[in-house]
């Protein structure tokens, strides 16, 4: 699971300007709405690399007569279009000469536009050309105080053209390739040498954020995780990706609106792609790096040990208490966002269940002189810190807490809502939604451990998924953490490669469950895969099981208001067929999941075996 850069070779890079073929196009129509008009004239410049490769010139009988303001306009009469090929005769010729290219128009909407309404009346399918409209680069580049306006004759006459527009559409096209070059090589300073530059060439992008387009160059069309490097070589930022040439891309053009992006950008010196065999990989990735250098640009997952857990001690009158870390023997929940979302879980407990809520650890016996607090005079604590007799029914009650936590949350769902209920009808709205965030904090913390920690007990778990061309992709998991992962082509037995992942697999350290082995981020994106349509479970070396009536069976505090009902006693656990994602109904039977299932594949075939 090493990050490496990846050499890439040109191909990887883009189509330089010089190699791509335009052909440039220009119309004459009866007027300026393809809805009412047609075309009189097609006119087009075939060029590549600065080398006029061909011409594209004909009349076109509109089906009618020309307008007399048109003909004072091209000097196309009427009489000259009469006997001249139709539009079903041209438009196969043109699209057949302009195949493969990309079309250049000034005003390119008009151009096009027409094209396809030419095309849906004929009855041709439009290819879909990549389109370049000189009239936005122009704006891009020509400032009023060199042109009055981007009209084609100012732009042919700032740029001495060697053909002068005259409402032709040959000439016109001839004088659009001179603009068009002069364009081009005014965008060449600013990091647009590329045919995919041209896409993005008009949007309003600083020139400096801009010119760094050229650290796209080197990246490939595959997925994987990219990091933006700094002036030290330090890690300013790392996202991922299913094509990161593309998207790295995307960070100097208009499509990037977030200010602290383009700071990044403007410090950026160079991106450092890693290719990954699958989305999953690269998620994966993307955390433990966002994890090991703390980017700065990075605003999510950059402090996994920081995320904050709800833990009932182990001690002789156990207390909710919100830290840092799972210790071995106590019942935890989460992790949770924040520390405020983890004290919120705990005020949902604490006002469902009788615990203390003082701090500091309690003696098995209460010490001489020791007094109540105001909550055990209000009848909110049984006080064991001076009651004896209060210990067994403490003992109790937090069992109860244990259950709620681990297992069944229905008791402190059923107050809550109750609670919410009573507040909304005496109209205290904000007490309702107070109590309402706490349910919903619990209730996420819940299930989140809940599921968390049968993965986290799994030493070993084997899946696999295949892929849309028929082959494998095979995931390896020990302790909630991504040990392995490879893909098997199609029409190949993949026993070989689970047993070369079981051999070559990181080495994954026992944790303390509920927590995983590594980030809980990580694990939850594992337990998304392993949950998506066509996985398959091919061994685990433990059992998978959930309770069967958990904290996903609350998905949130508005499904419990809309109606709470006694629900019957459940059986006291039962395993997912799957990943434990979903809660089966209450008093459903879920078999338990088979250890240690034995795999052997043939090729070409499901993988046999799986549970």
């Amino acid at each position: 699971m090493d990050a490496k850069p990846v050499q890439v070779t040109l191909e990887d890079i883009g189509t330089p300007l010089h190699q791509v073929t335009f052909v440039v196009v220009d119309l004459e129509t009866t007027g300026g709405l393809s809805a009412g008009a047609a075309i009189t004239e097609f006119g087009a410049v075939k060029v590549r690399g600065g080398e006029v490769l061909g011409e594209f010139q004909t009349l076109v009988d509109p089906g009618g007569p020309v307008p007399a303001q048109i003909q004072v306009l091209t000097g196309i009469t009427t009489a000259m279009v009469i006997g001249a090929p139709t539009i079903g005769e041209v438009l196969p010729s043109f699209l057949e000469f302009a195949r493969g290219s990309v079309l250049v128009a000034h005003n390119a909407p008009f151009d096009v536009g027409f094209l396809k309404a030419a095309a849906a009346q004929t009855g041709h399918p439009w290819p879909g050309f990549p389109v370049v409209d000189t009239v936005k680069l122009a704006r891009r580049v020509v400032t009023r105080d060199e042109a009055p306006n981007h009209k084609l004759s100012t732009l042919a006459g700032l740029f001495h053209a060697s053909t002068t527009p005259e409402h032709r559409a040959l000439a016109d096209a001839r004088a659009t390739v001179d603009v068009l070059h002069a364009l081009l090589g005014r965008l060449a300073p600013l990091g647009i040498t590329h045919l995919e530059d041209l896409a993005t060439a008009a949007d309003p992008v600083p020139a400096d954020v801009r010119r760094k387009r050229t650290l796209a160059d080197g990246l490939p069309d595959s997925p994987g995780v990219y990091l933006f490097r700094g002036p030290k070589d330090e890690v300013l930022y790392v996202g991922t990706s299913t094509n990161l040439r593309k998207r790295v891309r995307s960070y100097f053009t208009a499509a990037e609106k977030r200010g602290r992006m383009r700071e990044m950008v403007r410090v950026a010196l160079g991106v450092t792609p890693v290719v990954c065999a699958t989305r999953l990989e690269a998620q994966v990735r993307e955390l433990r790096l966002i994890a090991e250098h703390n980017p700065r640009y990075n605003r999510r997952s950059r402090s996994p040990e920081r995320m904050p857990w709800v833990r009932l001690t182990a001690e002789p009158f156990p207390r909710l208490s919100v830290v840092r870390e799972v210790v071995e023997g106590a019942t935890h929940l989460g992790p949770f966002a924040s520390r405020a979302a983890a004290q919120s879980a705990v005020e949902a407990l604490q006002d469902t269940f009788q615990l203390r809520r003082c701090a500091g650890r309690l003696p098995a016996l209460p010490q001489a002189g020791a007094a109540a607090c105001h909550l055990a005079e209000i009848g909110r604590c049984s006080a064991p810190c001076i009651r004896p007799e209060a210990a067994e029914g403490y003992a109790a009650e937090v069992e109860q807490v244990r259950t709620a936590m681990t297992g069944d949350p229905t008791r402190v769902v059923v107050e809550h809502a109750q609670r919410i209920t009573a507040l909304i009808g005496r109209e205290r709205y904000e007490e309702a939604a107070t109590v309402r965030d706490r349910l919903a904090a619990f209730l996420r913390g819940a299930a989140r451990a809940q599921r968390l920690a049968p993965l986290a007990r799994i030493a070993e778990l084997c899946a696999a998924r295949r892929t849309d061309d028929g082959g494998w992709e095979l995931v390896l998991v020990r302790h909630g953490r991504l040990a392995a992962t490879a893909m098997v082509p199609p029409r190949t037995d993949p026993t070989p490669a689970i047993d070369s992942m079981r051999a070559t697999a990181e080495h994954v350290p026992v944790p303390i469950a509920p927590a995983p082995a590594g980030h809980p981020e990580e694990a939850d994106l594992i337990l998304g895969w392993l949950s998506s349509p066509g996985v398959r479970l091919v061994s685990m070396s433990e059992p998978w099981s959930l309770p069967v009536r958990s904290a996903a069976a609350w998905p949130d505090p508005a499904t419990a208001i809309a109606g709470i009902a006694p629900l019957p006693d459940p059986p006291s656990t039962a395993s997912p067929s799957g990943t434990g994602d979903e809660a089966a109904p209450a008093g459903s039977t879920v078999q338990t999941v088979d250890t240690a299932v034995s795999v052997t594949a043939t090729p070409d075939t499901d993988v046999p075996g799986a549970a």
